[in-house]
């Protein structure tokens, strides 16, 4: 049986409603963020604390307080003249009338009529509301003061693009490692994973610097290591798949736009990208950057009206691409095909950068495979729909630094701004990852489907993660109030209401096999032999 904690004394459907807590409930013991459920006459309710405050019967109490060093007095006061308020917001209706016991929990459309009893939510009530795991739900964490599983909906989690926010620090990674992990056990979705930073292909670090394993040691059959940076790939005992390289010919003048900011490119220097293009075709790189400072070259420039000035700025940009390793003049290999193939079998594929952990690097990369990728799925997915063929399996693209490629600025030219808005159109959806969420474009974060967000501080931010959701003012609460580490508030298509967890513990033996307990077998039996030999 739930706890009471007291009656429901004033409120309304917009803002919620004011909960007066018992005498015997200590204010103190309350928590922004936890469940309770309220005893309607006719409905029963879900609520969550939003805020708690401190109320008295008579003002004279506030300016005159009473002696309270007899804690006989101090018994009396509380509960009578004095006592704690919690707000609480309604989100659904649980097991009331016959409707919510065959429909399950429902979105609330009236209030709680006066002096209905609250109580802490129950185990119970928590596993009704959100469910249990299986084949589509993943364990992500459990509430605070709770050790009830809180679970996401992967398949609806895939259908549209997704976030993962808070400030350096506060466990994005690991929640994202989280995310992806939960996808490959139910097998909801293939990833590509621009990894920046190494952290999700073999093995990742904890905050503490401690190592922790990543997506391809616990799931070896599954996840195939691309990388930038062969030699740094075998310095850390990174067992590779393929190594990527990008030719001259393969850098078309989209994947430039991009890099203006990066790159310090001029508006003029832009158009000469295209101007080039058009003279010289797909090679245009390579015999841009052949061209010597002679008067054939000038009289070039002049026949296809680029200023001097205007391509020394664009050479320089075009030589700081060259100066990348990875770039050659032609490539031995397609790395976007290398990659489908892995995507058709059914495996996530994990790119590391290894050194190259710059912004030209990784925006050019990313942009550059993302469009063809993008492409190849749309061709495919127009061709199942004109000849009722199967579709390709739901692709989540993962970028870190998200703000790079979604800021106001650029989001209506990259393709990671138009498969944000495309919803999952052609079966392609972003997994987002940012400490500053409010330098995304507002349009784009509208069409996120399910937001998961650590601590953030800045005002900024946090406006722009709460944008046009329901109830933001109360959510600003609780999200300002998370811990700093291993907290997070998550909302939106893959839960049935906000809900703030304290996230599943990561990297210890035990983890790592309740984590691979959805795998295949051979997954199991080899991530086990690399737990003993991490453990003994």
């Amino acid at each position: 049986m739930s706890d009471r904690l007291g009656i429901v004394v004033a409120g309304s459907l917009e803002s919620g409603v004011d909960v007066k807590l018992d005498g015997e409930v200590s204010v103190e013991d309350m928590a922004v963020g936890r469940y309770v459920t309220i005893e309607g006459q006719k409905q029963r309710f879900f609520a969550m604390i939003t805020d708690i405050s401190l109320g008295v019967t008579d003002q004279r109490l506030t300016l005159a307080p009473p002696d309270v060093s007899d804690p006989f007095i101090t018994e009396v006061l509380a509960g009578t003249s004095t006592f704690g308020l919690l707000h609480v917001v309604p989100m659904l209706t649980i097991g009331g009338d016959a409707e919510d016991i065959i429909e399950g929990p429902r979105p609330v459309k009236t209030v709680p009529s006066h002096f209905s009893v609250v109580n802490l939510a129950s185990q119970a009530d928590v596993e009704l509301v959100f469910g249990g795991e299986d084949e589509k739900r993943f364990y992500i964490g459990t509430p605070l003061d709770m050790e009830t599983k809180i679970c996401l909906d992967l398949p609806e989690l895939v259908k549209r693009s997704n976030g993962i926010f808070g400030k350096s620090g506060t466990g994005k990674t690991f929640l994202t490692r989280l995310l992806l992990i939960g996808m490959l056990q139910k097998s909801a979705a293939v990833n590509l994973i621009f990894d920046m930073h190494n952290e999700y292909g073999w093995a990742g670090t904890s905050e503490g610097g401690r190592p922790v394993k990543a997506l391809k040691q616990l799931f070896p059959s599954k996840v195939a290591v691309f990388t930038l940076d062969e030699e740094s790939s075998r310095r850390r005992n990174v067992s590779t798949d393929f190594v990527v390289r990008i030719g001259y010919d393969e850098i078309e003048p989209e994947d430039m736009v991009l890099l203006r900011q990066t790159l310090n490119l001029t508006e003029p220097a832009i158009e000469a990208i295209y101007q080039l293009r058009r003279r010289f075709g797909k090679g245009w790189l390579g015999q841009a950057l052949d061209l010597a400072d002679s008067e054939e070259t000038s009289e070039l420039l002049k026949e296809l009206s680029i200023h001097e000035s205007t391509f020394q700025n664009l050479r320089r940009g075009m030589a700081t691409i060259q100066r990348l390793a990875f770039i050659e003049p032609k490539s031995p290999v397609n790395a976007v095909k290398s990659i489908i193939d892995h995507l058709d079998r059914g495996m996530t594929v994990v790119l590391e950068f290894g050194r190259y952990t710059d912004s030209t690097a990784y925006i050019l990369v990313a942009n550059l495979l993302t469009r063809r990728i993008h492409a190849q799925y749309r061709d495919r997915m127009e061709k199942a729909m004109g000849s009722d063929t199967a579709k390709p399996t739901p692709l989540v693209i993962t970028i870190e630094e998200a703000h790079r490629f979604l800021n106001p600025e650029v989001a209506n030219q990259t393709i990671f701004g138009i498969i944000a808005r495309e919803m999952r159109k052609y079966n392609v959806s972003l997994l987002v990852i940012d400490q500053r969420p409010s330098g995304i474009d507002s349009e784009v974060m509208s069409q996120m489907g399910t937001k998961i967000t650590c601590l953030l501080d800045n005002e900024r931010d946090i406006d722009a993660v709460l944008a046009g959701v329901s109830g933001k003012s109360a959510l600003k609460a609780v999200l300002s109030r998370l811990d700093s580490k291993q907290q997070a508030l998550i909302f939106g298509h893959a839960v049935p209401m906000p809900v703030v967890v304290r996230t599943r513990e990561y990297g210890s033996a035990q983890s790592y096999k309740e984590l691979t307990g959805g795998g295949q077998a051979g997954d199991r039996e080899q991530a086990e032999k690399d737990i003993e030999e991490l453990w003994d």
